[in-house]
């Protein structure tokens, strides 16, 4: 069956798929799956499907912005998808996460227009807790190895739990925020209330990830690079083109095909 806006045969998709904003970026991913071939680019919705260790996935580009991004996680699982793990930048709210950690999103504040026309108020959205175990872990052990719990602010404070190793890439494990304003207005974003309330991060489409998986019966994770500072008290000028957010946009991605493919190893072991 063909997905009339991704562009996209069911027959031609698995059941787990990495999806991120930036289609150069699904290009780059694409480069680490074996076999890989590009199924279709249209709008701003790149499809490319290949292996990883072993385990058919696809990776797919959503664009920037919830609205656009829930149609393409709506055609992913019309297609057959079954778990998504989004993989992109954030702003950060603590000084305990600076440009170049990551953070593991376990549930997504909804601050952004879409979800409120498909669920009630108060409905939340949350991550598949076995794909946030599965990042959780990839994600530790990418790079430089297994990490030691430390404590910080938010870690002490919020109930996140942050994880590092000599060298390694700093890991925060906690609530993000979904906007839909990149740039503000004469409108106050509510950063300092939602830094005050623990979350660690804000971003644009995750919570859109969590509502859509939800209603269609899938499971979601993501996990989001910190490119800089959401927080106005600590932002600086704004450079996601650094070596260290580099370093942290190719530990995400390999965190997350890592857990992609641990997840499709437990489900066959269980089938």
């Amino acid at each position: 069956m063909l997905m009339p806006i991704l562009q996209i045969h069911s027959e031609d998709m698995p059941a787990y798929a990495v999806v991120c904003g930036d289609p150069a970026r699904a290009e780059k991913i694409s480069r680490k799956l074996e076999n890989a071939r590009e199924l279709a680019f249209s709008r701003e919705y790149r499809t490319f499907v290949g292996e990883y260790e072993g385990i058919q996935m696809a990776v797919v580009s959503h664009g920037v912005g919830s609205p656009g991004a829930a149609v393409c996680f709506e055609e992913l699982i019309r297609a057959g998808v079954k778990t998504l793990i989004r993989v992109g930048t954030a702003g950060s709210y603590t000084a305990d996460y600076p440009a170049g950690s990551v953070i593991v999103s376990t549930a997504a504040v909804r601050s952004d227009g879409l979800t409120r026309q498909l669920v009630p108020d108060g409905f939340p959205a949350v991550a598949d807790i076995d794909v946030t175990s599965a990042l959780v872990a990839a994600a530790r052990e990418t790079g430089s190895g297994k990490g030691e719990a430390v404590s910080g602010k938010a870690g002490t404070e919020a109930g996140a739990a942050s994880f590092t190793g000599v060298g390694a890439t700093k890991v925060g494990v906690g609530i993000t925020v979904t906007l839909d304003a990149f740039f503000t207005g004469v409108e106050e974003i509510s950063h300092r209330k939602y830094k005050q309330a623990g979350a660690l991060a804000a971003e644009m489409e995750i919570a859109a990830l969590y509502i859509v998986s939800t209603l269609r019966g899938a499971r979601a994770g993501a996990i989001v690079a910190i490119d800089g500072f959401a927080d106005s008290d600590l932002a600086a000028e704004y450079d996601p083109h650094t070596d260290a957010v580099a370093k942290a946009v190719e530990h995400e991605i390999n965190a997350a095909l890592r857990a992609l493919a641990t997840l499709a190893r437990q489900d066959q072991a269980t089938r």
